[in-house]
């Protein structure tokens, strides 16, 4: 009898364990196919269902049951990027949601003076896990000239939006201490931000800047085509912009050879020393320049004063 006992009680043991295996498979574990080395996102405002469902559709978890009832358990989910830098149970999933435990390190990403939506893209790229560069470069084209070129620290896997909020709100925190000024001049902020954007590629020097800067304006004023080089780079989505004869009649509302004015809008992020340029340009008896071989600017008053400047080209 007492065999008897003892058998039943190993199946009883053995069954039980077999259950919370599976239960534990099912419900804790995580999967084999567990995405190490990844991130997932948390959007404001998701449920514990539609987080649940999404950490099994990222192969995560085998089921969303276990982590559903923790989660529940220890007060719901916060929004955030989560690392997944080793494989996790579902209570431990839960745990670090509930707490905002994302795991991450920020990385340092410097965007350059004179960079392109493009140029931020491919460079966030770069540094930042699983981002999405065709989304951010569709949504922050709106944002040309606009997102301010800086050193930022962000999270692995954030978001365009997240990125692009941040350096509008950069932009903005460096343009408000300016706007009395560009108030009181003649030009609108659009429009100095187009002409920085301009001055950005045209030249290097801080000085050189606002001499050139005072040579467009006056273009403009004159009624003559500005007749930039570097809008070329722009419209053909390159960084060299030599345009060829041919080239020149691109019919591009860029195009600073075929229109007057200043193009439709930026054509890259011009930093602080060439947005002040634009708001205060050196007023000077030129109307011409180009850099010679050696990086030297050249200005001329008359067109036959610049063509003689050309041979400082070779």
């Amino acid at each position: 009898m007492a065999f008897l006992f003892s058998k039943r009680l190993q199946f009883f043991c053995c069954a039980v364990l077999t259950l919370l295996f599976i239960l534990y498979a099912l419900f804790v574990a995580p999967t084999v196919a567990y995405p190490t080395e990844s991130v997932v996102h948390v959007d404001s405002g998701s449920s514990i269902s539609e987080v649940g469902s999404m950490l099994v559709e990222h192969h995560v978890l085998a089921t969303a049951f276990g982590f559903k009832l923790f989660s529940s358990l220890l007060g719901g989910v916060q929004a955030g990027t989560y690392a997944l830098h080793a494989r996790q149970t579902s209570f431990m999933l839960a745990y670090r949601m509930a707490r905002g435990l994302t795991e991450l390190t920020p990385l340092r990403v410097t965007i350059p003076e004179g960079s392109t939506v493009r140029d931020m893209g491919e460079r966030l790229e770069l540094t930042l896990m699983d981002f999405d560069a065709p989304a951010f470069v569709h949504d922050a084209t709106q944002y040309e000239g606009y997102l301010f070129p800086e050193t930022y620290f962000f999270l692995p896997g954030s978001p365009p939006e997240v990125v692009i909020r941040t350096m509008r709100d950069e932009y903005e925190k460096n343009i408000l201490p300016l706007r009395p000024q560009m108030a009181s001049s003649s030009r609108s902020e659009s429009d100095i931000i187009i002409m920085a954007s301009l001055l950005e590629r045209e030249a290097r020097k801080p000085e050189t800047k606002k001499i050139v800067s005072g040579i467009l304006w006056k273009r403009i004023d004159l009624g003559m085509p500005l007749q930039v080089d570097a809008v070329f780079g722009y419209i053909h989505a390159t960084t060299t912009y030599s345009p060829t004869f041919e080239e020149l009649e691109i019919d591009s509302p860029y195009n600073t050879y075929r229109n007057k004015g200043l193009p439709p809008g930026p054509i890259n992020a011009p930093g602080l020393e060439s947005i002040l340029a634009a708001l205060e340009p050196t007023k000077t008896p030129y109307l011409y320049y180009l850099t010679g071989a050696d990086g030297t600017m050249h200005y001329a008053r008359t067109f036959e004063e610049h063509i003689a400047n050309r041979r400082f080209l070779r």
